[in-house]
């Protein structure tokens, strides 16, 4: 893919997910003062099974007891940054620069061919190997499904299992280090209400497959739950999931404005024993000013995992969200200078997985 063409559809994406969150913005406000907010309670006050029960199979990264460990028993909490491999597949160096300052994990966002170039068999292959490589753990997500319902190009997460079906071959006994992260922000602010049907069925049509991989999944509302549909319906979905391994990602821009909000949504799934992580968060957004102070400092405080969007190539619209100009890591943005250096910043706090040891 040549880069002008990587640009024009980074751009594109880009511009659709920052005018549809323009708008959570300005609910987001009377949702929470409603009551929206809330803690899980009664929802939730049935512990979640775990991936030690019987029947279960715990086969590398696997969530114990609200936590994703390790195949070694290790706590393992993820820390690291997104990269747009998709749009910029002649830059999977990005992946090593990553890791040299500092991170445990890198998110990789590929495509199922819907609306962007297909990532191939052959270029997942070559993924993994670039993760083992550089002693990373690596999510693999799916960016096809961002907004579904309300971005008319995007696809269903069925579509999105439907590839992740297609490349199992080159994703099975990779399960110490790859993450299989479903659909990016598989819904937009219409028809999210079907966000615990549809995920709850790609878990099972994974499962069926043969995934052992720990899956994660995506909050709807363009990430942001602002509407809490995850939040509620996170244990129906976890109990579906017969290895008990699938981990809840969260993406706080605009919304996550305020330490309150923060700490609240994070320690919803805490309290109720589930497994949730930042998926994505930065520093600003078109919808608003995240709280990356109160994201990072509650996600080490909880011992939560957080990476951050993304390394480089995004379009003008939010170019400030890139970590590092042109890709190279000697030019970290201000962005980039926060996340991976500032207090509870990647380089401080990131620890290697023990399966590299």
């Amino acid at each position: 893919m040549n880069s002008s063409k990587a640009s024009s559809k980074a751009s594109s994406k880009a511009s659709a997910k920052a005018n549809t969150k323009a708008s959570t913005a300005r609910r987001v406000g009377v949702a929470l003062a409603a009551g929206v907010a809330v803690t899980l309670g009664a929802a939730l006050s049935v512990q979640p099974a775990t991936a030690d029960e019987p029947g279960a199979r715990a086969v590398g990264l696997h969530v114990e007891n609200g936590r994703l460990v390790e195949s070694t028993g290790n706590d393992f909490v993820i820390r690291g940054a997104n990269h747009a491999h998709a749009w910029f597949t002649d830059q999977l160096g990005a992946l090593g620069d990553i890791k040299e300052l500092g991170a445990n994990t890198v998110r990789v966002v590929l495509s199922s061919g819907h609306q962007w170039e297909q990532t191939t068999p052959d270029q997942v292959a070559g993924i993994v190997s670039e993760c083992k490589a550089n002693r990373l753990i690596c999510v693999l997500e799916v960016h096809d499904t961002t907004g579904y319902g309300e971005q008319s190009a995007a696809v269903s997460l069925d579509a999105a299992a439907d590839y992740w079906v297609s490349v199992l071959g080159e994703l099975q006994g990779e399960e110490d280090h790859i993450i299989v992260n479903i659909g990016n922000e598989p819904f937009g602010n219409t028809g999210y209400e079907a966000w615990a049907a549809d995920t709850t069925a790609a878990i099972g049509k994974l499962r069926d497959a043969g995934f052992e991989h720990t899956i994660m999944v995506d909050a709807p509302n363009w990430g942001q739950d602002w509407t809490g549909t995850m939040r509620d319906g996170a244990q129906d979905v976890y109990a579906s999931d017969p290895t008990g391994n699938t981990i809840f990602s969260i993406h706080m821009y605009g919304v996550y404005n305020a330490p309150g909000v923060v700490e609240e949504y994070l320690n919803a799934f805490v309290d109720a024993g589930l497994p949730i992580l930042v998926g994505e968060f930065g520093h600003n957004h078109s919808d608003g000013d995240p709280d990356e102070d109160a994201i990072m400092a509650t996600a080490e405080q909880l011992d939560l995992g957080y990476l951050g969007w993304s390394w480089s190539g995004n379009s003008s619209e939010v170019g400030y969200l890139d970590l590092v100009n042109d890709f190279d890591p000697a030019q970290l943005t201000e962005w980039g200078e926060r996340l991976f250096h500032g207090e509870n910043g990647v380089a401080a706090t990131a620890e290697e997985a023990t399966i590299y040891n």
